[in-house]
């Protein structure tokens, strides 16, 4: 192998880390919101069990709480060993996800045993369905993207947004009008896809972080998981619940609009996403 050819080795090397480094980051930036989303959340339904006189159940002695964490310490250590070896550098983000499907096949079969050996190839076949759609999803998505590079449309849209003046602020908020509207119609896979490639340019031009657009990105995916009409979470929770998808999204606005205040926050308040990966060393 040549000189260059040694150059290409090292540069694709030096991307491909480059790479795994914002994943890890992208992942950590996610925390602190993440625990955010959960405390406003547990706020609004214990404030709405309370109004709404709700059933409580007996409270859990000291000798029980234990004996649910010990129950509960081998799922609770999942995260652990996600977070752990991303940030030990054990593995990569992209590894971090096949470990944890490793760890979670071994607790899920031998230690809760809610899962059989008989059953894992029924579960392995909805896997691998669920994976040709998925994959066929991000094929397209992806010749999509191509085609967008290969015409400079990015780039087009950039210039105009720049050109526009809309600034930080307003191409935030444009930004956020966009992937809601995107979510009433289309699946989160497909609209990241598809509209990232195209807003991303523009982000990076006014200067704003790649992992907090990201984490806005993923904000208003979450947001279109539970608003009609392809809202997936919907659809759970339909069937568990036995409602229609009418009647339950009356009944999770307050939540919605809880989630809809998060993403503001979250769009507008960086360092709530950027302070971790900061302290961390990963920025």
């Amino acid at each position: 192998m040549d000189d260059r050819g040694h150059l290409d080795v090292l540069h694709g090397g030096v991307r491909r880390g480059h790479v795994n480094h914002q994943l890890g980051a992208l992942f950590v930036a996610g925390l602190l919101p993440g625990m955010l989303l959960t405390t406003m959340l547990c706020i609004v339904t214990w404030w709405l069990a309370r109004k709404r006189d709700y059933p409580r159940m007996a409270k859990a002695t000291w000798g029980e709480t234990v004996h649910a964490f010990r129950e509960s310490i081998w799922g609770l250590m999942l995260v652990v060993i996600i977070i752990g070896g991303i940030y030990s550098g054990v593995f990569t983000a992209t590894e971090a996800a096949a470990m944890a499907a490793v760890y979670a096949f071994f607790v899920a079969v031998y230690v809760y045993k809610d899962l059989k050996l008989k059953d894992v190839p029924r579960v392995v076949l909805q896997a691998a369905n669920m994976s040709a759609m998925l994959l066929y999803i991000i094929t397209n998505a992806v010749l999509f993207s191509f085609v967008l590079a290969n015409e400079n449309i990015p780039q087009a849209i950039a210039d105009w947004i720049l050109a526009s003046n809309f600034g930080v602020i307003g191409f935030l908020l444009l930004v956020n009008v966009l992937l809601l509207i995107a979510g009433n119609f289309m699946e989160p896979s497909s609209i990241i896809l598809i509209m990232a490639p195209m807003l991303f340019p523009a982000a990076k031009r006014l200067g704003i972080d790649p992992v907090h657009f990201g984490i806005v990105i993923d904000v208003n995916m979450e947001v279109g998981l539970c608003h009609p009409p392809v809202g997936l979470n919907l659809y759970v929770a339909s069937t568990i619940a036995r409602l229609g998808i009418t009647d339950l999204t009356m009944a999770v606005l307050p939540w919605l609009g809880t989630m809809f205040i998060f993403l503001i926050i979250v769009t507008y308040w960086p360092e709530l996403t950027l302070f971790l990966p900061r302290v961390l060393g990963m920025l």
